[in-house]
């Protein structure tokens, strides 16, 4: 097996291994034991993967709401992650944040937030802190289309650019802010990466679900992060399966076709991978894969919850 077949092949079973611990989520949601939101990212699988499989562990990754992927493909823990999602103590925060508030220091993923926008800002103002103890990491913040009407995001992609810091702005264009679409949010004549030009930083764009070529375009815009020019921008173009919140689908509310839908199925990013896969192999990593799951739920179901007094503890006033 050369490198490069060795590389997709690894980049696959991570797209692979995310799929099946959100399609497992979606199993485990009707028993109501998990009690937060959940903001899947079924179909999505791909940019979490070749964006962070261009990353070192020591880069920093912050992220929003729908932030299951990026903790897992930059090695986040999935016993903590399932624990966090049960409510239970041993979650990677406690068992108070839920599935939108994950984080995993050690693996370079320092946290995401609901707030749409909001840990943009952070992110760049981490990249500030690199720059000024002379670090050689980077900083990479995902957020969806929607943040692009935010105006802290642009105050943000400013400050980067004129600070030339060392961080990846990650867009991962879905098409729709919740229920409305790109298109009565946007002027048509005018895309989020000519926007994005507009604050002068480096704009790459891509197909989101294509993995091999979003790893291409990440690593041209570490490329520029690396060599002090600056921060970089990728716009990446994907699709949700699943309903902005939840784990059903919800075509029948009206604000996406069924053949927009199924259009986007054909497409699939582990589909498009897996055909260069080895079947031997990929029966492997099913049955690999379901027993580090079954693992993981059974730690996170037998785990205890929080006692009532660590409500206090990590309050700041």
């Amino acid at each position: 097996m050369s490198p490069d077949e060795k590389l997709r092949r690894e980049r696959f079973l991570d797209m692979l291994r995310i799929r099946m611990v959100e399609e497992r989520i979606v199993d485990l949601y009707p028993e109501q034991e998990i009690r937060c939101p959940v903001h899947l990212s079924i179909g999505q699988e791909a940019i979490a993967v070749g964006v962070c499989s261009v990353l070192e562990r020591e880069d920093w990754v912050f992220s929003g709401h729908r932030n299951h992927a990026h903790y897992l493909a930059k090695g986040g823990d999935l016993k903590a992650m399932l624990a966090e999602l049960y409510g239970k103590a041993t979650g990677c925060c406690g068992g108070k944040g839920g599935s939108m508030h994950l984080t995993d220091v050690e693996a370079g993923f320092i946290g995401a937030s609901p707030i749409v926008g909001s840990t943009v800002p952070v992110g760049v103002g981490a990249a500030l802190t690199v720059q000024m103890r002379g670090d050689r990491r980077r900083v990479a913040v995902f957020f969806g289309d929607g943040a692009m009407e935010t105006g802290v995001v642009h105050e943000s992609l400013n400050f980067a650019s004129l600070k030339s810091l060392p961080v990846l702005f990650v867009c991962e264009n879905n098409l729709y802010s919740v229920y409305s679409p790109l298109s009565v949010r946007q002027p048509a004549h005018r895309t989020i990466s000519q926007v994005a030009e507009g604050h002068g930083v480096a704009v790459f764009t891509a197909d989101g679900n294509d993995m091999e070529r979003v790893a291409e375009v990440t690593q041209l815009a570490r490329e520029v992060i690396d060599s002090g020019r600056g921060p970089a921008f990728l716009e990446l173009s994907t699709y949700r399966w699943r309903e902005h919140c939840g784990p059903n689908y919800d075509n029948e509310v009206g604000y996406r076709s069924e053949a927009e839908f199924l259009e986007w199925q054909q497409k699939d990013p582990i589909a498009r991978t897996g055909a260069l896969v080895e079947p031997r192999l990929f029966a492997e990593a099913i049955a690999e894969i379901e027993a580090e799951i079954d693992d993981a739920v059974t730690f996170a179901k037998d785990s205890p919850f929080p006692e009532p007094h660590w409500a206090a503890e990590h309050v700041y006033v």
